[in-house]
């Protein structure tokens, strides 16, 4: 009961959030809104033992995968405010306003990965589970990084849209989440 009362308590700004894009399917945020409810279980289900057993092979790879995403996500950021020219006038409605770039991105950690801020949300994803990994979260774990790639090839059609065949030239100069492999 206490882990879905935190569940719940937790969903609120993720629908708050949300909300506009839960009646988008053919939007990126529709589908990146179930995998962050998928977070929000792991968390809920994990939260207790995040100190447990701190040397642990499982408490080491949770945490490297926790700092990645932290790195990923922190240089996701700058990238977008240093080299996307933000326009909140662009008209997509279901966007952030951090999501309104006007430039494409293709430096910094853009140049290797179209999407480090959804790859930061895998490691997050990974990261959580690992600190009590079983089975049924293993499942919540794989839906929710199946979910972000969904997000991610919704998004990439958004992209698409809005910059053209520039942004299918950077497709080919780049991979999805790691550098040099996907």
């Amino acid at each position: 009961m206490e882990k879905l009362a935190l569940f719940g308590i937790l969903s609120i700004p993720v629908i708050a959030l949300s909300w506009r894009a839960l009646f988008t399917v053919s939007s990126h945020g529709f589908y990146r809104f179930f995998a962050w409810e998928g977070i929000l279980w792991l968390i809920a289900s994990n939260y207790s033992y995040w100190f447990d057993d701190p040397f642990s092979l499982k408490q080491i790879i949770s945490w490297v995968l926790l700092i990645l995403g932290g790195y990923l996500v922190i240089a996701g950021i700058q990238d977008f405010k240093k080299y996307g020219k933000i326009d909140r006038s662009r008209d997509e409605k279901i966007l952030f306003d951090f999501e309104k770039t006007t430039k494409l991105i293709d430096r910094g950690v853009y140049k290797y990965i179209r999407h480090p801020l959804y790859a930061s949300l895998i490691s997050l994803t990974w990261g959580i589970f690992f600190k009590n990994p079983e089975t049924g979260l293993f499942f919540v774990s794989l839906l929710s990084t199946l979910l972000f790639y969904v997000t991610s090839r919704f998004d990439e059609k958004e992209c698409i849209a809005y910059f053209g065949d520039i942004y299918r030239d950077y497709m080919k100069r780049s991979k999805m989440f790691i550098p040099f492999l996907f």
